[in-house]
């Protein structure tokens, strides 16, 4: 019953710059250049263009599921991400439905601490979404045919297809996390 799919993760390009050199002004004495060691530039976020998203792993228990989804990076350099992807479900249509995101919450699965991930050409990321499939209340079910997942700063998505029941539109989502990252919880296999 947890056939899930997320959508379209991460994140937006961002430069690094460098501030422009002193100025000495008029009657001022300059000290000679003194040599510096270049540092490399900041690795751009990871955009949703370079990136590709699956299910990689879901589990079901007392009506709450949890789902892991990968982000991919798919191009040729390497970039970074950090901090939580936006999520909203879509139907068989591509016609958005009721989501509400909520960042980290009580589920141990989601409440991580944010880190920066770099992603080299290749590797990925994941994180963890969390929701209930039981009705309570006023909160319909609705069936979700994908999830667009828009990766932390970015405003583009990537589209995760799957079958899923989400009651009352509210997805729980932990931050983007490295495969080694020692503190966080997945069901992508080996869990």
């Amino acid at each position: 019953m947890a056939g899930v799919a997320m959508a379209s993760l991460m994140a937006a390009a961002c430069g690094a710059g460098s501030s422009p050199p002193g100025h000495a002004g008029e009657g001022s004495t300059s000290a000679p250049a003194s040599s510096t060691t270049s540092m490399p530039a900041a690795l751009a976020h990871c955009l949703a263009t370079g990136l590709s998203g699956s299910v990689e792993g879901t589990e079901g228990a007392a009506g709450t599921i949890e789902i892991t989804v990968q982000l991919r990076n798919v191009g040729t350099a390497g970039c970074t991400v950090e901090g939580y992807p936006g999520l909203q479900l879509v139907d068989a249509n591509g016609a958005e439905l009721h989501t509400s995101v909520i960042r980290g919450g009580s589920y141990r699965f989601t409440d991580l601490v944010a880190a920066p991930v770099m992603l080299p050409a290749q590797a990925s990321a994941y994180f963890n979404v969390g929701y209930s499939d039981v009705p309570s209340g006023q909160g319909a079910c609705e069936d979700a045919a994908a999830v667009w997942v828009t990766p932390p700063d970015d405003v583009d998505h990537v589209v995760v297809t799957g079958q899923s029941t989400v009651c009352s539109g509210t997805l729980t989502v932990s931050p983007v996390f490295g495969a080694a990252s020692p503190d966080t919880q997945t069901t992508a296999p080996p869990h």
